[in-house]
């Protein structure tokens, strides 16, 4: 009869689970975007044993993956790029920007360059463009200004 309670009593018995805490949050805050550097790995010294253990190998030279220079120009194309710009000029619009650099209307050449080119970060760039273009011609004294 004490094996049957015993039984219904292990039956009955259930945990009970005590509401926990909720975790402590600590704010991190990054004072500099410096990264821990590590010391330099030291080359094996060809013994089994030690901090250093294993076979001495010389690191194979790799050329340089093709994806390693995506999105830079070569000088061929930089060239025909440039000798395009040289024969076509500038478009009816970059015309306008540049326009509106001339007189400090900086952010009004970002927004047309904007509904132009469709993306901001496409814009700042063809603005900096027409910027640094005005800047070659005030250099040169290409432009008809007249300095005070």
């Amino acid at each position: 009869m004490s094996s049957a309670t015993d039984m219904v009593c292990r039956l009955l018995t259930f945990h009970v689970v005590l509401p926990r805490a909720p975790p402590k949050i600590f704010a991190v805050t990054v004072k500099s975007k410096r990264r821990a550097v590590m010391a330099p790995k030291q080359p094996h010294t060809g013994l089994f044993v030690g901090l250093n253990k294993g076979h001495i190998v010389t690191s194979k030279e790799l050329a340089p993956r093709p994806s390693s220079r995506k999105g830079k120009t070569s000088k061929r194309v930089h060239f025909a790029r440039s000798l395009i710009r040289e024969v076509a000029g500038f478009a009816p619009y970059e015309k306008r920007i540049t326009e509106l650099l001339k007189v400090g209307k900086d952010k009004r050449a970002l927004k047309v360059a904007k509904r132009k080119l469709g993306t901001h970060k496409r814009a700042k760039k063809k603005r900096e463009e027409m910027s640094s273009v005005l800047r070659k011609m005030r250099a040169a004294g290409g432009g008809h200004e007249k300095k005070k």
